[in-house]
């Protein structure tokens, strides 16, 4: 027998969703060949078999969400000497292999110690401690399922310290809404007419009406909604916009533009100069790439630069160019086009999708003036490049005198979690960001 667990994709994951099936129980299995698939809040992913048998048992089925380690299904694999986890990859997975019937590797003794970074953000967001929650995972671990059932008995209202008069009792009856969802404004938050009157008309005012079109969110949409929510819960997002004149660069788009698209088959955009000109910033302005931890700045002094990507309006996705700061403009614009081809077309991987110390988000196309982004978590950092257009300005000739010319000119904006760094800071790395892109002998460069 060979068992099969949900695999580690990616450090930071600590739970997946099965989605898919490929196979039946009964079905003949070959190493190999897609046997399940995974969604993550980071990637969808196809998981091959890592034995040839006969899928004898599915304990999981189709749409549950379980932590990683947590046994899925069993292949008769007969005598075949195989691993018993299934993984994306030998490099991505960390669960180790194990013999038919035990427990799997994450499946650790001292579940009070050896906690999923999920359940840890979820203890500290609701004031709990591994002691307040009884563990139902393998060996006694803890599951975000553990910890919301032990924050939902925590938060009930005890009977003796706040009690609910008939009145609010028969109008949260009448108004069908849960007593979990009321924040009491009364005495020792006891819960009044008032506040369940509120929370009736406030959900009545969201409510669909006639005429009105219900779109339920998508996985991503909700994943990103979720952690937007958590980013703005998080830093101290503070904006600052700075005026770039990109006349440089737009001449080299003029004279060159043709030849690119001739060559590599796609337009030559202002993306990859802001890109390469913000690595380059980042190198001296190097807190911009870190994250925040336990009262300290992580520095990181690998350059892995985030995109943002909109999936046709459908979501948003963030895949990362590894050691960004070594690539040409011409590099950059192949592997920015790559990864939004392929972000678009669910053909990215777990490491497409991590490790980003700093994040781009670019708008621009669509003629947008100012974008305050949110920060993409644990990132300190994230820029916005919006439009560019043709307008006047004073241009300085070599004797000191002043002309009017027109010229391509464009706002970037940045978001920056004030916990990391100052305003002086983060308006030093704007000026630098400016100078190199107004500056540079981007011919040479391209």
């Amino acid at each position: 027998m060979a068992d099969v667990y949900m695999p580690q994709l990616g450090e930071t994951v600590a739970d997946g969703t099965v989605t898919k099936w490929f196979k039946n129980v009964g079905d003949t299995v070959i190493r190999g060949e897609p046997l399940f698939e995974v969604s993550t809040d980071k990637v969808d992913t196809e998981i091959p078999a890592q034995a040839n048998g006969v899928l004898s048992e599915i304990l999981i089925t189709a749409g549950t969400t379980v932590d990683v380690g947590t046994k899925l299904a069993v292949i008769d694999a007969g005598d075949d000497p195989v691993p018993t986890v299934a993984s994306a990859s030998s490099a991505l997975s960390s669960v180790s292999s194990a013999p038919a019937g035990a427990a799997p590797a994450l499946a650790k003794s001292d579940a009070s110690e050896k906690l999923s970074p999920v359940v840890r953000r979820l203890l500290s967001e609701h004031g709990l401690t591994s002691r307040d929650v009884t563990g139902t995972g393998p060996a006694g671990r803890i599951t975000k399922e553990d910890v919301a059932a032990a924050a939902t008995s925590s938060a009930a209202p005890s009977a003796s310290v706040a009690p609910l008069s008939p009145v609010v009792r028969r109008l949260l009856t009448d108004a069908n809404l849960e007593l979990s969802s009321i924040t009491g404004t009364g005495p020792d938050g006891r819960i009044t007419r008032r506040d369940v009157e509120l929370a009736a008309s406030a959900r009545t005012s969201s409510a669909p009406r006639e005429g009105d079109e219900v779109v339920p969110f998508n996985k991503i949409r909700r994943l990103t909604a979720e952690h937007m929510v958590r980013s703005k819960a998080t830093s101290a997002h503070t904006l600052m916009v700075r005026e770039i004149d990109f006349e440089a660069v737009e001449r080299v788009r003029r004279s060159l533009g043709d030849d690119f698209k001739a060559v590599e088959g796609f337009s030559l955009t202002y993306l990859p100069f802001i890109a390469v000109a913000s690595m380059q910033a980042l190198r001296d302005y190097p807190r911009l790439n870190s994250s925040v931890g336990d009262n300290e700045l992580i520095v990181h002094h690998t350059l892995n630069l985030g995109i943002a990507v909109d999936l046709d309006s459908e979501g948003l996705v963030v895949p990362v160019v590894k050691s960004a700061d070594g690539l040409t403009v011409r590099e950059m614009a192949r592997t920015l086009r790559n990864l939004a081809t392929r972000a678009r077309t669910k053909a990215l991987g777990v490491d497409d999708m991590s490790g980003g110390t700093f994040t781009i988000t670019n708008p621009g196309p669509y003629g947008t003036l100012i974008t305050g982004a949110i920060i993409n978590q644990p990132q300190v950092a994230i820029l916005s490049t919006d439009g560019v257009t043709r307008k006047p300005v004073v241009v300085n000739g070599p004797d000191g005198s002043e002309a009017i010319a027109i010229h391509s000119v464009g706002l970037v904006a940045l978001t920056f979690d004030h916990r990391a760094v100052d305003g002086a800071y983060a308006a030093k790395f704007l000026a630098r960001l400016a100078q190199l892109i107004q500056e540079s002998d981007w011919t040479s460069r391209l």
